[in-house]
């Protein structure tokens, strides 16, 4: 399955040169409105109401546990692919709420030699964000966002490399299978290609143990198009 997921997101890259056609600064093959508000005649520009996005990107995440079974707290990379969505909350400012659905896989290392050990945490994850778009010309727009996430956990392997030996995160009695958090970043986006980087701040207490608290966090860069 992880082979067929890294074929998608490569022919996904492959693809975007030839999606990020030119003259659709704002990512939408029109020009936006300009409206005039105001008591003295001020004018705003109304962007694009709604878009939608492809994305793929790399993950740098770890687990803090109080537990030494579960911390993990050493950076382990994976794959995080998926849709966007968003909508304009107002024709007064370039403000949108975003969301979407990823494939995001996290995890976490600890230890060395035969004491090391992997944990494979795989999501399906909902993001839920506020971003202001500031528009630095016609065709650049700078992104920053805030917000948070919900995740659930699709699958995952916990492995020894001292006695080689795999147990399942979710069902084995380590890792919860939900998470959430809260979500920071900023984009940049250039007609329709699309570049962001951001930081998950696990608020949720992921591991089973409810005496010991378990947390995740996670860097992401990923890049897409925005229709």
């Amino acid at each position: 399955m992880k082979k067929t997921i890294l074929l998608s997101a490569l022919c996904v890259l492959l693809s975007l040169p030839a999606l990020a056609q030119p003259g659709y600064p704002y990512g939408r093959g029109y020009q936006p409105r300009v409206q005039t508000v105001g008591r003295h005649g001020n004018e705003y520009v109304a962007w694009h109401r709604y878009y939608v996005g492809l994305r793929v990107g790399l993950n740098a995440s770890h687990v803090n546990s109080e537990s030494p079974v579960l911390d993990g707290s050493g950076i382990k990379t994976g794959l995080n692919i998926g849709l966007a969505a968003g909508t304009q909350l107002t024709y007064r400012a370039p403000l949108f709420l975003e969301t979407g659905l990823y494939y995001s896989q996290k995890g976490g290392k600890s230890g060395s030699g035969e004491g090391r050990f992997t944990y494979d945490l795989n999501y399906l994850e909902v993001p839920l964000i506020i971003k202001y778009k500031h528009f630095v010309g016609n065709q650049t727009s700078i992104q920053p966002y805030a917000g948070g996430y919900l995740s659930v956990g699709t699958d995952g392997k916990i492995k020894n490399y001292g006695n080689r030996t795999a147990f399942s995160s979710f069902d084995d009695g380590y890792f919860k299978r939900f998470d959430g958090g809260l979500k920071i970043g900023c984009g940049v986006g250039f007609n329709m290609l699309y570049v962001d980087a951001s930081y998950d701040i696990g608020l949720a207490n992921i591991g089973q143990d409810s005496f010991d608290d378990t947390h995740g966090g996670c860097f992401t860069l990923n890049v897409g198009v925005n229709f």
